[in-house]
């Protein structure tokens, strides 16, 4: 049993496969790889006769990286971490927090085990495997994955089942007269995490952590599940609950504190805008006019006198 932890500081009960059961998996899956590979070589080398010893080799190395890290990944991101030889021994790769892998973890995982597995003859995947708590290997480490088990005690990959109308009408009776003060708050907090994140996290996994979980809210508030009542919609019902009577509580408040006084906003009067001084505005000097009596000097014929 390994006591993995996701962000929210839910502890995950998983069992993780060991060395002998990853190496028959790992085993299997080789076996399928290599047979497909061998079938496609001997294909491609009677169609490929005229074809020069540079190009065969070429092409036989890339049929090499397409079978052993191409295949393998692209089966264990559309599997969700289920490959052939892990599905017949009912293992799965999940991420440390129980969520499924995506395409970074298998193309990490592919790309180590190719050397981990196929260059060095898995001697690093053994010695790692029978090393580490968990039993991961190399790739496991550097992608951040673990290999469960998925048939354990208790522990069932199927949906959530359908819950009958009168065990909900039943519970909701009995919601009324819980005491939920004894529930701690970070209790409640891995509940609504758990809850939110139900659809990420394996089934399994799911399965076994609502089943703690409702277990110990059920010990707390002293009411068990009810027979047939599957856990999540426990912890569902509870939650709910929870926050009616909060939402309650938070109205009582508000009535209790009468109305809330809404000051107007005094209307400000207008500033006036700013008056410009007036310019002077300066006037053109006044031309001298030539007399009409008196001739100017030097200007004219004069008759004598």
């Amino acid at each position: 049993m390994s006591d993995l932890v996701t962000g929210e500081a839910v502890v995950l009960g998983l069992q993780t496969a060991k060395l002998p059961s990853r190496a028959l998996a790992i085993v299997l899956d080789l076996l399928v790889e290599f047979a497909a590979m061998l079938v496609f070589t001997l294909l491609l080398s009677v169609a490929l006769v005229d074809v020069d010893g540079a190009a065969l080799a070429a092409t036989m190395i890339g049929l090499m990286v397409f079978f052993l890290v191409a295949v393998p990944v692209m089966v264990e991101t559309l599997s969700h971490g289920r490959s052939l030889g892990k599905a017949a021994l009912g293992l799965r790769v999940v991420r440390v927090d129980g969520g499924p892998v995506r395409f970074r973890h298998s193309l990490v995982r592919g790309l180590v085990g190719f050397f981990e597995l196929i260059a060095l003859t898995g001697s690093p995947a053994v010695i790692t495997s029978a090393v580490h708590a968990e039993g991961k290997r190399l790739g496991d480490i550097f992608a951040g994955t673990v290999v469960v088990r998925e048939r354990t005690p208790g522990g069932s990959g199927a949906p959530l089942p359908p819950v009958h109308p009168h065990l909900l009408q039943v519970m909701g009776h009995e919601l009324v007269a819980m005491d939920l003060s004894a529930v701690p708050e970070p209790l409640w907090l891995a509940v609504r995490q758990l809850l939110g994140r139900i659809g990420q996290l394996d089934p399994s996994v799911m399965n076994r952590m609502t089943a703690r979980l409702a277990e110990d809210l059920s010990a707390r508030i002293g009411r068990p599940v009810a027979p047939g009542l599957h856990p999540a919609a426990y912890l569902g019902a509870v939650l709910t609950e929870r926050q009616r009577r909060e939402w309650e509580r938070a109205q009582q408040q508000l009535r209790a504190a009468g109305p809330i006084p809404v000051q107007m906003p005094v209307p400000v009067p207008p500033t006036p805008a700013p008056v410009a001084p007036a310019v002077p505005v300066p006037t053109a000097p006044a031309r001298a006019t030539p007399s009409l009596d008196k001739p100017a000097p030097g200007a004219g014929f004069a008759p004598p006198s």
